[in-house]
C-alpha cells in the first residue's frame, strides 16, 4: 500500500503536469467513432479482438463498452437499442449521459471501414498513458525514503509485464501454404538428423530419454519433479553440461537460475561432476594428489563453459522474464534450467504478494511457458512432489496428482519427469529380481509430443552424479537406422525436397 507520502508526491506531479497543459494520451473523438461504428455494424465488433474497455479514456465509453461485452456474452445483437437497455439493466445508463447520448455516438462515424485503424490509435493512447501512471508512480516511491527500492524494482516489473495483455500480437494470422512451407522444413530437418544421428532438441544426456524424447525441443516446459534427496539438481547439473555438448559454437550458453543453493555451492556440484571425485573428500578438503589435480582441471575446464548462473533468492517471474530475455539476447542461451519452481514469487497488477498460493503458482507455470515460446528455447523446471508419495504403498512411485501445491503445473507443462530411486525407499529389486542398487528411474508421465514411458540410469552417490547405462551408444542402432530413416519420409510427391539426394525424396509415382 502506498503511504500518505507517496499520494502526495503523485498528487502533486499530476497537477504539474496539467500546469503545464500536458493533458494525458487521449483520442475521445475516435472513441466516439469506434462506439457508434459497432453500434452500427455489428460484425465491426470482431474485428478488434485485442481492444478492452480499460483502454478508453472518458469513463462513459468504458462502461458503454463493457455493455457491449455484456451483449456479446449473451449471443444479443449490438445495436442502440439493446445497448441502451444493457446499460439500464446495469444500472448505469443516466451516468454515460442517457439513451439521447448513445444516439448521438452513431452521428459521429460514417461507417466501419476505419475501425480497426481507430482502435490502434485508442490503443496507442492507452499505453501512453499507462507509461506515463507506471513512470509517475515509480518516481513518487523513488523520493519517498521510506520505500524500499528493491520493492520497487519489483513492483515497477510487475506494472511493465501486466501492460503486455493490452498489446495486440504482433504475429500475423498465416494461411496453410505458408504454415506448410514451416512443417515441411520441420519435417526435413528431422529427417536430416535421422541420418546424421542428430537430435532434433538439445541433448539430454541420455540414450533412451532422447529416443523418446528427441531432445529438449523449443519452446517446451519440461518439468522434473521429485521429492528431496532425489537429486533434482544433480539432474539439472547433468542437463546443464550435456546441453553444452551438443552447442554448434561457444556463442550458445545455458542459464541457471538457482534460487536454492548459491552460485558458489552449483559451480562446487559442476566441479564434482566433471572430476568425478568423491563429494565426501572434496567437501572436507582431503583429495589426494592426484584427486586435487582431476579437480582443478575440471575447474579449467568449467571456466571455458557459456554457462551462466543468477542465485537469486524468491526470484519473481517478472525478473525472471527480464533476466531470460537478456541472456537470450546477449549469449544466445539454448536452455534455461530454474531450480527450484516453488522458490519462485508472482505479483498481482499492484506489485503485491498473491495470497492464493495455488493461483500464484498457476501465474509462475504460465509464465515459465510463456517465456519459453517467446524465446523460442527449452526451460527445465525443478519442482517439489509432496508428501503423498511418502505415505503411498508399495513402490511409493510418483503420479501427476503428487505435484505440489498446484494442477496448473501439470496443464502449463509439455513435459513431465518424476525422479524415482527404488533404493532411496528400501525397494532393493524390481519385479524381474534385478538389483535396484545405484539405479534412478526418469518417469516421463506426461509427454504432450510423444509417448511417456520410464528410463532408468545409474545414480552415483558418492558423486552426486547421473550416468547414462548406454553411453556412447548410437541413437538409432545400425540395424534401426534404414528403417528409422524410411519411416520419416512417406512416399509423396507432396513432402519431395529437391534438395536433398534422390535416394530419399526420388518417388516412381504420384500417388495423388
Amino acid at each position: 500500500m502506498e503511504n500518505k507520502n507517496s499520494i502526495k508526491i503523485h498528487t502533486r506531479l499530476s497537477n504539474q503536469l496539467y500546469e503545464l497543459g500536458k493533458l494525458p494520451p487521449q483520442a475521445v473523438e475516435l472513441e466516439e467513432a469506434l462506439l457508434g461504428a459497432i453500434m452500427l455494424d455489428r460484425e465491426a465488433f470482431d474485428e478488434i479482438p485485442f481492444m478492452r474497455p480499460q483502454m478508453l479514456y472518458k469513463q462513459a465509453h468504458i462502461l458503454i463498452y463493457e455493455a457491449f461485452l455484456d451483449l456479446q456474452a449473451a449471443y444479443s445483437p449490438i445495436d442502440i437499442l439493446t445497448v441502451t437497455m444493457q446499460l439500464k439493466k446495469n444500472g448505469t445508463l443516466e451516468l454515460v449521459g442517457g439513451a439521447y447520448y448513445i444516439s448521438q455516438l452513431t452521428n459521429r462515424v460514417a461507417s466501419a471501414a476505419n475501425l480497426q485503424f481507430h482502435a490502434k490509435i485508442i490503443q496507442q493512447k492507452f499505453l501512453a498513458r499507462e507509461v506515463i501512471r507506471i513512470s509517475t508512480k515509480s518516481m513518487g516511491l523513488a523520493y519517498d525514503d521510506t520505500a524500499d527500492v528493491f520493492d520497487l524494482l519489483d513492483g515497477l516489473s510487475a506494472d511493465i509485464f501486466a501492460i503486455d495483455e493490452f498489446i495486440e500480437s504482433r504475429q500475423p494470422i498465416k494461411k496453410m501454404v505458408a504454415l506448410i512451407e514451416d512443417e515441411r522444413n520441420n519435417y526435413y530437418g528431422r529427417v536430416n538428423a535421422a541420418r546424421q544421428q542428430k537430435l532434433v532438441g538439445v541433448n539430454t544426456g541420455f540414450v533412451d530419454l532422447n529416443r523418446i524424447t528427441g531432445g529438449w525441443k523449443e519452446p517446451d516446459l519440461i518439468i522434473i519433479a521429485a521429492r528431496p534427496a532425489m537429486g533434482k539438481t544433480a539432474l539439472a547439473v547433468h542437463e546443464i553440461l550435456e546441453a553444452l555438448k551438443s552447442s554448434y559454437d561457444k556463442n550458445h550458453g545455458v542459464g541457471l537460475f538457482s534460487l536454492e543453493m548459491s552460485a558458489v555451492q552449483i559451480t562446487e556440484r559442476m566441479v564434482l561432476v566433471k572430476s568425478e571425485v568423491h563429494s565426501g573428500a572434496y567437501k572436507f578438503g582431503t583429495l589426494g594428489n592426484g584427486e586435487t589435480e582431476m579437480a582443478e582441471l575440471a575447474r579449467n575446464e568449467l571456466a571455458q563453459l557459456p554457462i551462466f548462473i543468477d542465485d537469486t533468492p524468491s526470484l519473481s517471474i517478472f525478473d525472471f522474464r527480464a533476466k531470460a530475455r537478456k541472456l537470450k539476447q546477449q549469449h544466445d542461451v539454448q536452455l534455461i534450467v530454474v531450480d527450484y519452481l516453488q522458490l519462485m514469487t508472482a505479483t498481482n497488477e499492484n506489485g503485491n504478494r498473491n495470497g492464493n498460493r495455488d493461483q500464484e503458482i498457476g501465474l509462475i507455470s504460465r509464465g515459465l511457458k510463456a517465456v519459453a515460446k517467446e524465446l523460442k528455447i527449452p526451460i527445465i523446471a525443478l519442482s517439489q512432489l509432496s508428501r503423498a508419495v511418502e505415505t503411498r504403498g508399495g513402490e511409493k512411485k510418483p503420479q501427476l496428482s503428487d505435484l505440489r501445491e498446484s494442477g496448473n503445473i501439470e496443464q502449463d507443462a509439455d513435459t513431465v519427469i518424476f525422479i524415482h530411486r527404488p533404493e532411496y525407499y528400501g525397494v532393493m529389486e524390481d519385479e524381474e529380481g534385478n538389483s535396484n542398487a545405484g539405479i534412478a528411474e526418469l518417469i516421463i508421465a506426461k509427454h504432450r509430443n510423444g509417448a511417456v514411458g520410464s528410463v532408468k540410469v545409474k545414480f552415483i552417490d558418492k558423486l552426486t552424479k547421473f550416468i547414462d547405462p548406454h553411453h556412447g551408444q548410437e541413437l538409432f542402432p545400425k540395424s534401426e537406422q534404414e528403417n528409422a530413416v524410411s519411416a520419416m519420409v512417406p512416399n509423396t510427391m507432396f513432402l519431395r525436397d529437391p534438395s536433398q539426394p534422390s535416394s530419399l525424396t526420388e518417388i516412381e509415382e504420384d500417388p495423388f
